[in-house]
């Protein structure tokens, strides 16, 4: 009979409050900070600091679930965010319902930036793969690929309304690109190392780009104008002199430049909602925030800045010269207002969506830290230019580094996790945190029994107690010369054993005492006997019989020792590096010990030799635990994987995958049901047995299946794609990619076409039959659910995902293809599914082209379509025209009843209008200021009143 085993699958992930591959992001309205946790996204509230959603994809594949950026949509409308990950995949999320919208796949490698344009309609995203892809956020389907980038594209940002895109690359090139035309028009040059971001005002007009270069390069950036309509405060004459004179296809001109203070290379620039700060960050502790002057300060500073130059000339020269009209450069709008410095290195930062204004420019920063922590700063709240004082963090739901041990209670109702400096509880059903007490590095971890208090083993040498219940430290013991590596508990339950790299095993009794003037008693520790090693004791464990004492050292040998007279029983050798970890199954006969040298080996406790020795992990093994009652057990290794065993059957049970770096501790709950592991990239993963059966001979084939198709993947875009030589300047490309999915989507439309071709044909015959007089009952096929054959392949085509649909049109043979042309005539009668159809249409006719036109049979079938399409798409058009401007006329009344100032879609003049009253203001308010004051030096001049 077949065995049937449990399966384990992961149900949670937890202690991670921020990673560092990816930026953090305010939703619009600044209630939330979006964060990335590995492959989840979490949702923080920012006054509560608690984590209000998470969002959470898939587990196909975690381990190239990465989160790698995150794009808020600035639409006051819409709550979506957008994720980009690792294998080059984009989700669309809805925050507030916490589910995703729709999965875009089109980035070959990871993707590196995103960027919405400002009606949150089109999403810009940038990858490894030097592409760049514009997407229909509304359609949620791709339009189409920019290429010409020679490295990774680190970020992008919408011009113009969203008709231009300026992307940034480590290829130490600007590129502007033109959305309409869908090429590149300008290439900026300039910069002497890599481009890492970009950023522009709301107004649209200065660009700021960050590089390793020590300063920041600003440019300014040329609109397209409407037809008739002017740039404000100049004429006819000097807008057509300007156009004369410049260049149309220069959209970014060099401003100027601004030196920073820090020698490291920028990492972000970002301006706030109302762009008067200026936010840098580099690569390292600090961020410099730039004020952002208006346009009557920046005057007033750049004639100061002259003036002082004259008086320098006079004092040098001895005569001056006549005066000049002033130009202000960057240095004289940007103006170094705030200094920040982070007491870890800073992975990202984000702007708080405030209405600050230039002269009061109050803000909130969000700083995301390389140690797993989020800090908010103030910004413009005092005068000086040093390290505010920082708002409340998140800090209490993770730790500050990685994970190295976990200890399960004996009720599984609280665990403990231990890292450099703090010991942490969590309730393991709840996951949340319920006590952070600071301590030593702690290396391994023992509830004691009662689970009332803990104890942990420390680099330092110490043992200290812990009180769970009040989350604090109650005693610290000095029991070693060295790093306590391995705690295990005695069988009676009187004491404990504990290891060392000082090469002693030591024996400890539990004790109650009162200390002088202390009313309360408390639990602590005595040495009863100890055992000398030749070497470092790296882990030890000790039998539930209580007969042996099984001790791992340093010399890749593993001591077996009789628990009452410490006498030697077996040496085991065979491990070719260190054993980092042992375990005794609960029948007393078995031995499962994991080494550095990848390999598990199984021992036959009751005779000393091994059963079974396991190529287990690709990296070292630095846990192994039974399952209690069972010879199953668990590894997990730095490859990043946990792994199931069957020690009766020397067999591979289950991968877990989840982890995205080394696996250092190991934790089994008192019946098996779940165990939590500890890793370095600070997570704490809980998995759980489920109900479900498995096989072992199933799992196989699953294992064989995946690597085939992992290798066809890598073999055909490594090995037998052909290299490709670098792309044109802004060559255009398919925006998708080929997946499973796309190749699934394919086989389902085929076998659509397949089945109503058939049925067709049942119906032609019994036409036939019918007309011949052999009147039989027509009985249509049940597969197709009652469909009519053309109802039945648009429902199947209506599966597919429409991001999905031109890749699977493209792996359609041509006879399939034309079958789906025939179809199209009716679906084109349907009002819902013209668009679809003209979609479908266009796609085969671009791909398939030279064959239909050299098909004779064709040539009917795609003049019928042509005249049908045409028609029907012209009425779809003239209707969404006349729904548009009967909105546009809607809006004009209402603006007009309640009295606002509306202003025109299409010209934008009334924001034209009112950005020149706004200068105009200014600039009097301005003059006004200066008569005044010279009305006064006349006056004092004078030594009388005004009219002596």
């Amino acid at each position: 009979m077949v065995k049937a085993y449990l399966r384990y699958e992961p149900a949670a992930c937890f202690g991670v409050i921020v990673s560092g591959e990816s930026n953090i992001a305010f939703d619009k309205f600044g209630e939330h900070l979006i964060a990335p946790a590995l492959d989840k996204i979490c949702v923080w509230h920012t006054r509560m600091g608690e984590c209000s959603k998470t969002l959470v994809r898939s587990y196909s594949k975690p381990s190239l679930a990465v989160v790698t950026c995150i794009a808020s949509s600035p639409s006051e409308s819409s709550s979506q965010i957008a994720s980009g990950y690792a294998e080059g995949s984009i989700r669309i999320w809805d925050f507030e319902k916490g589910i995703c919208d729709t999965t875009l796949n089109g980035h070959k490698r990871a993707v590196t930036a995103l960027r919405y344009n400002k009606p949150g309609s089109l999403l810009a995203s940038g990858g490894k793969d030097n592409d760049v892809i514009l997407w229909d956020v509304v359609g949620e389907t791709g339009l189409f690929r920019l290429r010409g980038h020679r490295d990774q594209v680190t970020d992008l940002v919408f011009l113009d309304s969203g008709r231009k895109l300026v992307t940034a690359s480590k290829d130490k090139f600007l590129r502007v690109w033109d959305l309409d035309i869908q090429h590149c028009m300008q290439i900026i040059s300039g910069h002497h190392t890599e481009i890492w971001s970009i950023d522009i005002d709301p107004e649209e007009r200065y660009l700021v780009t960050g590089s390793a270069d020590p300063e920041l390069r600003f440019y300014t950036v040329k609109h397209d104008l409407a037809d008739g309509q002017l740039i404000a405060n100049k004429s006819e004459k000097d807008v057509n002199k300007e156009m004369a004179t410049e260049n149309k296809w220069e959209v970014l001109k060099l401003f100027g430049e601004i030196q920073r203070l820090s020698n490291d290379r920028v990492a972000t620039v970002r301006f706030n909602t109302t762009g008067n700060l200026l936010a840098c960050q580099v690569a390292g502790k600090m961020v410099e925030v730039f004020c952002v002057l208006n346009e009557s300060e920046s005057k007033r500073k750049a004639k100061r800045r002259i003036s002082r130059k004259k008086k320098k000339k006079v004092a040098k020269e001895g005569r001056a010269e006549g005066g000049t009209n002033p130009v202000v450069t960057a240095a004289d709008i940007f103006k170094l207002y705030q200094t920040l410095r982070a007491g870890k290195k800073i992975s990202s930062i984000s702007f708080f969506p405030s209405k600050a204004t230039s002269q009061n420019p109050v803000s909130t920063l969000a700083l995301s830290l390389n140690n797993n922590l989020l800090e908010f700063h103030d910004i413009g709240s005092s005068s000086s230019t040093t390290l505010n004082p920082k708002l409340h963090p998140i800090e209490l739901q993770g730790h500050r580094a990685d994970i190295r041990s976990v200890t399960l209670s004996s009720n599984n109702t609280r665990l403990m996790s231990t890292s450099h400096n703090a010991i942490k509880i969590w309730n393991p059903t709840t996951l949340s945190c319920l006590h952070t007490i600071k301590s030593g590095y702690g290396l391994c971890g023992l509830f004691l029994p009662g689970n009332n208090y803990a104890v942990i083993g420390t680099k330092g040498g110490t043992l200290e107690f812990i009180d769970v219940n009040n989350g604090k430290c109650v005693e610290v013991v000095e029991a070693h010369g060295g790093s306590v590596h391995s705690i295990a508990l005695a069988p009676d339950r009187t004491g404990f054993l504990t290891g060392s790299a000082d090469h002693d095993i030591k024996f400890w009794e539990f004790q109650i005492v009162q200390k002088a003037g202390e009313d309360s008693k408390h639990l602590t520790v005595s040495p009863t006997r100890s055992l000398k090693m030749n070497d470092d004791v790296l882990a030890i464990a000790v039998s539930l019989d209580g007969k042996f004492i099984v001790v791992a050292l340093l010399d890749s040998t593993i001591k077996v020792f009789y628990m009452d007279s410490l006498k030697s029983t077996f040496s085991l050798y065979g491990h070719k590096l260190p054993v980092l970890c042992v375990d005794i199954s609960s029948d007393v006969a078995l031995l499962v010990s994991g080494s550095a040298d990848k390999n598990v080996k199984i021992w036959d406790l009751g005779h000393g030799y091994c059963l079974k020795s396991l190529f287990a992990h690709a990296d070292s093994v630095t846990g192994v635990k039974f399952v209690p009652n069972t010879h199953y057990f668990f590894t997990v290794g730095k490859d990043c994987l946990v792994k199931y065993w069957d020690a009766d059957k020397f067999e591979l049970l289950l991968t877990l995958e989840g982890h995205h770096a080394e696996v250092w501790c190991l934790a089994m709950s008192s019946r098996g049901d779940f165990i939590v592991t500890g890793s370095h990239d600070r997570s704490l993963r809980r998995w759980d047995r489920t109900e479900e059966p498995f096989f072992i001979e199933e799992e196989k084939e699953k294992r064989l299946e995946e690597m085939f198709e992992s290798n066809i993947n890598n073999a055909f875009e490594n090995t037998y794609e052909s290299k490709e030589e670098p792309p044109e300047e802004g060559a255009v490309a398919l925006e998708g990619k080929k997946t499973q999915e796309t190749l699934t989507a394919t086989d389902v439309i085929i076998e659509a076409l397949d089945m109503a071709d058939a049925e067709l044909k049942r119906v032609a015959e019994h036409q036939d039959d019918k007309s011949k007089g052999r009147v039989s009952e027509f009985r249509p096929n049940i597969l197709m659910l009652g469909l009519s054959p053309s109802d039945y392949v648009l429902q199947a085509f209506s599966s597919v995902r429409t991001n999905d649909m031109e890749q699977a049109l493209l792996a359609l043979p041509f006879s399939d293809a034309l079958k789906l042309l025939s179809y199209l005539e009716n679906w084109a009668s349907v009002p819902d599914k013209v668009e679809l159809a003209c979609k479908v249409a266009t796609i085969i006719m671009q791909y398939h082209h030279h064959q239909l036109i050299s098909t004779v049979s064709a040539k009917p079938l795609v003049t019928r379509l042509r005249d049908i399409l045409h028609r029907n798409i012209k009425e779809f058009k003239d209707l969404i025209g006349y729904n548009l401007e009967a909105m546009r006329h809607s809006l004009q009344l209402i603006s007009q009843r309640s009295g606002a100032f509306s202003l025109d879609v299409k010209t934008e003049t009334g924001l034209w209008k009112m950005r020149s009253d706004n200068v105009k203001r200014i600039e009097a308010r301005a003059e006004t200021n200066q008569e005044k004051e010279r009305k006064k030096k006349k006056q004092k001049s004078d030594g009388g009143h005004v009219w002596s």
